[in-house]
């Protein structure tokens, strides 16, 4: 069996300091040859592709859904949607989350209609009427409470949870949106008819609600975080044309205004089968379970597939900067434009991330954190804040007591020049490809790693084969590659860095604006969810 194979080879590379190219590829072949006998892949005449793997080490299933639409596909003027609409996710169906859904529909439809008129009257720069403005702001608050009275709440996940699903969660990423728990595996077909509903069937009750909850999201994550309202300032100088500059949980003035109607036809374009990859791993038989998973699955509406996005950052051509005066813990942090994933080079920027950053034997350990005492923490790490499109390689340093940003930097451009200069050693090296092929099997030692990793390289390349054949790139990484990289991108021109100086008492800052559109009480945290 797969597992029994896992065990075997997992614990020897885990300990071994350095295995030989042969050797490491053999094992590869032999574990991959093991996994094609359990997994089936199948594309449905919706465009859907389902992946099923028999792992019968115990009676539970864990299944992984990928949609190729992340916080990149956000509309502009709409940041923030994708997330919004993982949150919807939750809330259930035509059929889960009613007590009446064909009245709950009409409500809800007037919900929308008071919305917008609402929001025609708001958004008037000129001729605003404050009566009006308020007497439509009391409309549509009466027509949310009267939608609301259909709706049961959280009754989703409880029906999950009470079946025995574990880990019921959802994240919203840059490149793309996945859905995903674990379940007992006589529950397959309640999953199936769940999962599929939800697809094809999403309401966007309460989403009002909803998005007040994704807006105090944003006010503890980036507003009232200094490192996080910088790492949001850093990405949107970096980058000035593509997406990435725009945050996953979306700019608040987005976010206050944004609509029901709006996510809506963000589910339209994107949710569709030929946009998304559904992978079931663990005590499931193929034979057994893809009639039924066609059954279900395959009934959900195709669509046309979402155009590629065709936004590119132009080349940067000067250094740029972001500096932040905050009462609260200094941090440096710089980035350099890179390749997408599909580069040719782009396991010798995994090595680069390794030899810098990993354990207490990286470069940047041992230099800024051991032996100069400068640094609590110091790291490099690539694919930031995505990897599907071109991005950043970033380089970061948290400060000790004592010690400044800007020395975090000189530090960091040290080592980055020895990168250029010197050849890495045989043994950082050989350490990398020996942690690289441990962490690609570590991946696959349990049913929600498995369905991730299938899922998302079948949904990227096409073929989840891809996982396996990634050893032969990591392999072929050698000494000039590394410097050849390291000279090629870590320019000055190609960089971007931002910094929290400390400040005894932050200059005060007008009281912000009140938002934009009716903001509800916000409702209870609810699974899923940035």
């Amino acid at each position: 069996m797969t597992h029994r194979i896992l065990r075997c080879v997992l614990a020897p590379m885990l300990m071994a300091s350095c295995l030989c190219s042969i050797a490491s590829a053999q094992e590869f072949q032999t574990i991959e040859k093991d996994f094609a006998q359990h997994v089936t892949v199948k594309k449905l005449p919706n465009g859907l592709t389902l992946i099923v793997c028999d792992r019968p080490e115990a009676p539970v299933f864990s299944f992984f859904t990928i949609v190729n639409a992340g916080s990149v596909q956000d509309p502009k003027g709409e940041t923030g949607l994708a997330h919004m609409f993982e949150h919807l996710a939750f809330k259930g169906t035509k059929d889960i989350g009613t007590t009446d859904y064909p009245a709950e529909k009409i409500a809800l439809s007037k919900v929308e209609q008071s919305y917008a008129a609402y929001d025609a009257e708001y958004r008037k720069r000129v001729g605003q009427d404050p009566a009006k403005l308020k007497a439509l702001k009391a409309k549509f608050d009466a027509d949310t409470a009267a939608a609301d009275k259909y709706v049961i709440p959280n009754q989703f996940t409880q029906i999950a949870e009470m079946n025995g699903a574990v880990g019921v969660n959802a994240e919203t990423a840059s490149d793309e949106t996945e859905y995903f728990w674990s379940m007992p595996a006589n529950r397959l077909q309640l999953w199936a008819y769940m999962e599929s509903d939800r697809i094809a069937n999403p309401v966007p009750r309460q989403f009002y609600k909803e998005r007040s909850v994704v807006m105090e999201e944003r006010r503890m994550r980036v507003d009232s975080n200094p490192i996080g309202f910088m790492i949001e300032q850093f990405l949107a100088t970096a980058y000035v044309a593509h997406p990435y500059r725009n945050p996953g949980t979306g700019w608040m003035s987005d976010i206050s205004q944004v609509s029901a109607t709006e996510a809506d036809a963000f589910h339209k374009k994107y949710y569709v089968p030929a946009n998304m990859v559904v992978t079931v791993v663990g005590d499931v038989t193929a034979t057994k379970a893809m009639p039924m998973l066609e059954k279900y699955f395959g009934s959900i509406p195709a669509g046309p597939q979402p155009q590629p996005l065709a936004t590119v950052e132009p080349p940067q051509e000067a250094e740029k900067s972001v500096t932040l005066e905050e009462p609260t813990q200094p941090f440096y942090i710089e980035g350099y434009h890179r390749p997408d994933y599909l580069d040719k080079d782009d396991a010798v920027y995994d090595a680069i991330g390794d030899i810098m950053s990993n354990g207490r034997t990286s470069i940047l350990y041992r230099s800024l954190v051991r032996d100069q005492k400068i640094a609590a923490e110091a790291a490099g790490f690539s694919g930031f804040p995505g990897d599907k499109y071109p991005n950043l390689f970033a380089f970061y340093a948290v400060p000790t007591p004592g010690h400044t940003p800007q020395q975090m930097r000189t530090a960091i451009h040290a080592e980055i020049d020895k990168l250029k200069t010197q050849d890495v050693t045989d043994d950082q090296l050989a350490m990398f490809k020996t942690r690289a092929r441990a962490d690609i099997l570590r991946s696959l030692d349990n049913n929600e790693g498995l369905a991730q990793e299938l899922g998302t390289y079948q949904l990227r390349y096409g073929d989840w084969h891809m996982l396996f054949q990634q050893l032969n790139k990591i392999d072929a990484v050698n000494k000039a590659d590394i410097r050849r990289i390291a000279n090629q991108v870590f320019t000055a021109k190609n960089r971007t860095y931002a910094m929290i100086e400390f400040v005894a008492q932050k200059p005060a800052k007008p009281a912000p604006e009140a938002p934009a559109q009716p903001e509800a009480k916000p409702a209870p945290a609810k699974q899923g969810g940035r």
